[in-house]
């Protein structure tokens, strides 16, 4: 059976957690939302991604919440190189991030 990556699991034991946000200036905000599906499609492709959403904030215009658990700290830093190299790195560079980043 394969995973709905879009339903938060419970984490299981050495997960690692990631929950934030990514404030998104209005300028910017165009070209992120053109870029976030190839975003979240890659993410959810990566071995031992359990969960990965990227949804707006309905209180704060242009903020992204980010919530994300991997199976562990592998997949997890095996996620965190993939996409510093991709082109959401490019598009989302310099915005600013508030993560709290947490092992189950």
């Amino acid at each position: 059976m394969i995973a709905d990556k879009t339903i938060r699991p419970e984490a299981p034991k050495g997960a690692v957690l990631l929950d934030g946000h990514v404030d998104v200036p209005a300028e910017r905000l165009a070209a992120v939302a053109k870029a976030l599906p190839d975003h979240v499609r890659l993410t959810h492709e990566e071995p031992g991604c359990l969960y990965f959403s990227v949804t707006p904030c309905a209180n704060v215009p242009g903020r992204l919440l980010v919530s994300e658990i991997f199976a562990d700290q592998t997949a997890f830093e095996a996620h965190q190189a993939r996409t510093a190299a991709s082109a959401w790195a490019e598009v989302t560079r310099d915005i600013p991030r508030q993560y709290e980043i947490r092992t189950a």
